[in-house]
């Protein structure tokens, strides 16, 4: 996710962030995994507020330096 400077603090991030774990349970998902780069402070935060656990790395992306997960539950069914 990348969130134009000039939109921040708008709650975009969180918004986007509570929408794609929605869609991911409807599907069927019960773990979220992503990485970022070190200088993405605010998105760190972002993911440690939102539930994720920083893990071991998953993956050799060159440019990621945290690694997180985040169990999830299916929405109840209707």
């Amino acid at each position: 996710m990348w969130v134009t400077p000039h939109a921040r603090g708008l709650g975009l991030g969180r918004r986007l962030l509570t929408e794609l774990e929605k869609r991911a349970a409807q599907h069927g998902r019960d773990l979220l995994r992503l990485d970022t780069n070190k200088a993405l402070t605010a998105a760190i935060s972002l993911y440690h507020s939102h539930g994720f656990q920083e893990i071991a790395a998953f993956n050799d992306e060159p440019y990621a330096h945290h690694w997180f997960e985040k169990p999830i539950t299916p929405p109840p069914s209707q």
